[in-house]
Parts: C-alpha cells; sequence; structure tokens
C-alpha cells in the first residue's frame, strides 16, 4: 500500500474540461446561441439536444464557495432582504447577480430558464426571483413527490406531458425543434455516463478505497452539468480506468486506512479539502456518499419500454424526493456494501429538504445498521454556520468511539 496520497491523473483533464464549460459559455453570450440557467435535477439532455448552453447556478455557488467568496456574496443577498435560513447555494448566487462578483466574472446572462423541483420547494421561489430580476422565460417541470419505491403510473404520465410540452417550448426559443433523435442519443449517452459513474462509485468498495468521497464530490460536476455529451461519456471511461487500475494496483485515497465511512447530505464546499486532511490524519477514509450517489441513478431506463416514459422517471425518482423509507434503504444498503464502520451526517442549516428527518435516520443507522454516527453542523455553502475548532474535536471523538469498537470486536 502507497505510504502517501498518490493524486489522481485524470484530474488535470476535469480541470480542463470544467474550464473549457465556462469558457464555451461566456463567448455564447450576446451571439445568437442560446444560454439557459437550469436547477441541478432537471432534464439538461432537452437542452444538450437542442444546443443550449446549461448553466447551474448552484454549481456556480459551490465554486464560489470553495473559493471562499460566498460569505461576503451571501450577505449582499441578505441586504437585499433575503432570509439567512435560504439555501446558501441560492443567497451566494444572487449575491453574484447583483455584484458581478464571482471567480469567473460572473455567469453569462440566460435567454431562458428551467427550474425543476425534484430537489427542493425552494428552487420554484428562486427561479422565479430570477425571472423577474433578469426578465426572460421560465420552464417549469412539476416532479410529484415519490411515496412508494417507484414513482406511479399516473406521476409518470403526468411528468411526460410536461416534458413533451418543455421539448416543443425549447424548440420555440431556439427557432427550430427539438430533433427526437438527437434527444435519444443525449439519453442514451447520459444514461451510459451514469451509469460510469455509478461503476466508479461501485469502485471505493475495494480496500483500500481507491478514491474518496471527497474526491467524487468534485469530480462529479460533469455528469451533472454535462449529460449526454459525448465528452462526459469520454471523460467517465478515462476516470473509470484510473480508478480500477488504483484498485489493482492497491492505490489507497487514504494511506493506512483503518475507518471507513460514509457521508448524507451536500458537502461542505469552503471547507472540503481541510475535512479530507483532518479525516485522513486519523486514518479515516469517507467511501460512499448518498450526494453522489444521486447522479448514479438517472439509469432507469431499463424498467421502461419507452425512453420519454423513462426520462419522467428517471427525473422523478431523486433520492430527496423520495420517501423516508427509501433513505433508509440507500444507507443501510451502502453501510454493507462498503463495509463502513460509521456514516459522517451533515444537519445542513440551508436545506432542509435533505436534513428532514436526518435524527431519525441517525438512531436508524445506530440501531439497525450497528453504524456509529457523526452528525455535524454546518451550512453546504455559507462559512459563518460552521464552526471548525469545534467540528474537528468532535471528529477526533468520533475516530476515538470507532477506535474503541474495533478493540472491543
Amino acid at each position: 500500500m502507497n505510504k502517501k496520497y498518490v493524486p489522481i491523473k485524470a484530474t488535470e483533464t476535469y480541470q480542463q474540461l470544467m474550464m473549457e464549460y465556462y469558457m464555451e459559455a461566456k463567448m455564447a453570450e450576446g451571439t445568437d446561441r442560446k444560454i439557459a440557467w437550469i436547477t441541478s435535477g432537471a432534464p439538461v439532455e432537452i437542452l444538450n439536444a437542442a444546443d443550449v448552453i446549461p448553466i447551474y447556478p448552484e454549481n456556480h455557488a459551490a465554486l464560489c464557495s470553495a473559493r471562499h467568496e460566498s460569505n461576503e456574496l451571501a450577505q449582499v443577498a441578505e441586504e437585499r432582504g433575503f432570509s439567512r435560513d435560504l439555501c446558501g447555494y441560492a443567497r451566494t448566487d444572487f449575491g453574484s447577480l447583483y455584484t458581478g462578483n464571482s471567480p469567473i466574472g460572473g455567469l453569462p446572462k440566460p435567454d431562458f430558464l428551467l427550474c425543476c423541483n425534484n430537489i427542493c420547494g425552494t428552487v420554484t421561489k428562486w427561479y422565479q426571483q430570477l425571472q423577474r430580476d433578469l426578465g426572460v422565460p421560465l420552464l417549469y417541470l412539476d416532479t410529484p413527490f415519490v411515496h412508494d419505491e417507484r414513482p406511479t403510473d399516473a406521476a409518470i404520465a403526468y411528468v411526460r406531458a410536461q416534458l413533451e410540452d418543455m421539448i416543443t417550448a425549447v424548440g420555440d426559443i431556439v427557432g427550430k425543434p427539438v430533433e427526437m433523435d438527437t434527444l435519444l442519443g443525449m439519453l442514451i449517452g447520459g444514461r451510459e455516463a451514469s451509469m460510469l459513474w455509478g461503476d466508479i462509485l461501485d469502485l471505493l468498495a475495494a480496500k483500500p478505497a481507491p478514491i474518496s468521497s471527497f474526491d467524487t464530490f468534485i469530480h462529479m460536476a460533469p455528469i451533472v452539468v454535462m449529460r449526454g455529451l459525448k465528452k462526459c461519456l469520454d471523460y467517465y471511461e478515462l476516470l473509470h480506468e484510473e480508478v480500477k487500475q488504483r484498485v489493482a494496483d492497491g492505490i489507497a485515497a487514504v494511506p493506512g486506512e483503518r475507518f471507513r465511512l460514509g457521508w448524507d447530505n451536500i458537502a461542505i464546499w469552503y471547507n472540503l479539502r481541510d475535512m479530507a486532511k483532518k479525516f485522513a490524519k486519523r486514518q479515516a477514509c469517507l467511501v460512499a456518499a448518498t450526494y453522489t450517489y444521486g447522479w448514479a441513478t438517472q439509469a432507469m431506463a431499463d424498467d421502461y419500454d419507452d425512453p420519454m416514459d423513462a426520462m419522467a422517471a428517471g427525473y422523478t425518482a431523486s433520492y430527496i424526493n423520495s420517501g423516508f423509507h427509501v433513505r433508509k434503504k440507500v444507507l443501510s444498503s451502502m453501510v454493507e456494501k462498503y463495509d463502513l464502520d460509521g456514516v459522517v451526517m451533515h444537519s445542513n442549516r440551508s436545506c432542509r429538504a435533505y436534513s428532514i428527518g436526518m435524527y431519525d435516520l441517525a438512531r436508524f443507522l445506530e440501531e439497525e445498521c450497528n453504524a456509529a454516527v457523526l452528525m455535524i453542523e454546518a451550512d453546504h455553502c455559507d462559512p459563518r454556520s460552521f464552526a471548525e475548532e469545534q467540528t474537528f474535536t468532535r471528529i477526533d471523538a468520533f475516530i476515538e468511539t470507532l477506535e474503541s469498537r474495533k478493540a472491543v470486536a
């Protein structure tokens, strides 16, 4: 096993890919090519099939947070009347919109907006406010909550009808119909990329884990913003081959790995590097995360004969648009599959949709799955709601608990 951390070679390709993505969007501003701002769980394949450039305010806010700019931007939004309890992504992006400040010089102005409420209800009001601020059309996809194991037939039909209307609306905006053969190709390519992403996450079950969830938090960006595009599939083929080789070579994301942990909720972007170092120092590796897992669940085409039904199901049955029993099932399967010693649960101040029921889930993990739980209170984007010293002290205490459990076992 390696004694020092071995960097992921594909990171250079990833950085180039994301830089070109933002440069393409910047260069398209003011041209005939259309730009759309889109929520992270919305059907991007439709935009890609119409040659529309999708821009994700959530990803942009995460970038602002990682570059330690979200604090000031969020305060600008609060001075405009937005509550501090509002999603940190939203406050950060509103602050960037109103000031023009951003690590990339601000997002290019969109020609229209595309919002899907399968991640939370906040995005609905967020995008309505963006529509007022920007004065551009808003396309909206309403996905019913999934109470059972899968969406009902009525829910599939309801969402499918909206998707068909959306395809027509996007065609009207760009000035030519969306070619259904092109869209089908995007759906197939997106499914293949999602499956590859899932295979990469599966490889973290190896001992030692070849990469960590902190790595996948970063490398998940293309599956969010480029689903359906060949360059997205190409990238994950490259990353998949490298991760497989790391497993074969016994390369450890955390040299001397002793503890294997899961993560629930959004990453804490502004503290990602320091937290990764903290866990690694204690020889604890995050090997599974519900956040990254969400982008491997779009591959539902095998369950449906019709690709439009498959798309409707895939965009309805997201992790946080499903019932409590689904979360329990996902977490318990992660504990078993990845042989987790414990789970780190991020009680996220500004993401109620993800955090609701978290203490009940923690009790379930401890009592039914025999997994230790560390609860971290923070905000995924706003550092003012995070106490690093206190949190790191709790991490130390948690690791000591795991050591005691291993000693008893």
